[in-house]
């Protein structure tokens, strides 16, 4: 058996999409293993730029079949937008599997999730505001709804009567909202039922019988390593398991499946939303990462935070995961810089630190303590071998496996699919 873990070794935004995209050229299967329409991962082909929420990255590839696990929590109207608008665009995503055991975000999770955004003030987590997090809340809870259920129209709709009369109590009471009617969204729901219905099945069982078939799997993660809801910088995380652990779990594979874990950093660091950053710049150096990186959401938009490079948290992303490689993306942005920058240690009340500490209050009162590297002037978008960069970017690397202990096999010059430079 042989399946492949990409994993976002920071706070997500790395650049999963492409990587999966290039790695999904000599696969059978992409899985996407969690979170839901809150992530956003770009593909650029040719001139074209593909933005997808939804259905796994390696729906690019013609031969591969794209798959949509259990842990993944699913907006059917985001979906079908996505499915209709690669249909318009020439992809042809009727490959795409679906789980019946993933979970639906209904219209009073959104409802919700931007309320309690809302309630919370200046202690706001940044959450997207697309259901996620109670989408989450209800599965964990045990009153979700599940994709497999939208084909027992009974069923389901006795299921939504009694989570929208539950709902509304809050959203009424709490939040001072308006009632919702459940009768809508069950006709809304049944309508998306009919083209769901030939993609959905057992995919746990799919990719287990193409494993012993010998035929190839890689599993895709959204989000990051850092936004993990057991292992980042909680509470200012997402609402499921992007670590390799939630692969397992979210795609129904045992964890001896899996023999190749694919960290994906970025040459510096982003992070969207609220919470500690160490390493966060607010100068010009920043603002240029910004420009250069064309560092926006690709869901929200959002302007992203950026900040040099830190190596603690990388080595806190390779411990977690087990990392095997780490694939290194956008050193194109870095060029220019006179001077490169990674934090190898924190500063703190006096103490040096080369481990993320267990509490984030102290994380958001770090000092990082640096390490300069020597930029480099030269254009690096045309190069595709590690040894044709100029030799200040190679040393910046080779640093980036000292530290961290983990191989780059990659290392992505330039936002193109064919802009990477192999080790």
């Amino acid at each position: 058996m042989s399946a492949t873990l990409v994993v976002g070794a920071q706070w997500g935004d790395e650049g999963k999409g492409r990587v999966t995209d290039l790695l999904a050229r000599d696969v059978d299967f992409v899985v996407r293993y969690q979170g839901g329409n809150n992530a956003g991962h770009t593909v650029i082909v040719g001139k074209e730029r593909f933005a997808l929420s939804m259905i796994p990255s390696g729906v690019m590839q013609p031969e591969v079949v794209p798959v949509i696990g259990s842990g993944v929590v699913i907006d059917p109207k985001v979906l079908l937008a996505e499915i209709s608008m690669l249909e318009e665009r020439g992809v042809d995503p009727s490959r795409l599997r679906i789980s019946g055991n993933a979970h639906l975000i209904m219209p009073y999770h959104r409802l919700l999730d931007a309320a309690q955004e809302d309630s919370r003030g200046d202690r706001r987590i940044g959450t997207t505001g697309r259901g996620i997090g109670p989408a989450y809340t209800d599965k964990i809870a045990r009153a979700g709804i599940r994709v497999q259920d939208l084909f027992d129209r009974d069923f389901f709709a006795a299921q939504v009567e009694a989570a929208v009369a539950d709902k509304n109590r809050l959203l009424t009471r709490l939040y001072d909202q308006n009632p919702l009617d459940p009768v809508p969204i069950v006709e809304e729901y049944l309508c998306y039922a009919d083209r769901l219905l030939p993609l959905v099945g057992d995919t746990s069982r799919l990719i287990w019988e193409a494993l012993q078939d010998g035929r190839k799997v890689l599993l895709e993660g959204a989000q990051g390593t850092l936004l993990d809801i057991d292992h980042g910088t909680y509470p200012y995380v997402t609402s499921s398991n992007p670590t390799a652990g939630g692969a397992s779990v979210g795609a129904g594979v045992g964890p001896k499946a899996i023999d190749r874990v694919v960290g994906v950093a970025k040459a510096y660091l982003t992070r969207v939303g609220s919470g500690p950053f160490p390493t966060e710049l607010f100068d010009e150096a920043g603002d240029r990462m910004v420009d250069v990186g064309g560092e926006y959401g690709t869901v929200t938009g959002r302007r992203r935070r950026c900040g040099w490079l830190d190596l603690v948290a990388l080595r806190y992303a390779r411990r977690i995961n087990s990392l095997t490689e780490l694939f290194i993306t956008k050193l194109d942005v870095l060029s220019g810089f006179p001077t490169v920058r990674a934090a190898t240690g924190y500063r703190h009340a006096g103490q040096t630190l080369t481990e993320l500490p267990m509490r984030h209050t102290l994380l958001a009162d770090c000092e990082p303590i640096y390490q300069d590297f020597e930029g480099w002037e030269e254009d690096i978008t045309g190069v595709r071998s590690f040894a044709d960069l100029p030799r200040a970017a190679r040393f910046y690397i080779e640093s980036i496996e000292d530290q961290v202990g983990v191989p780059v096999s990659h290392v992505s010059v330039g936002p193109e699919r064919h802009q990477v430079a192999v080790r």
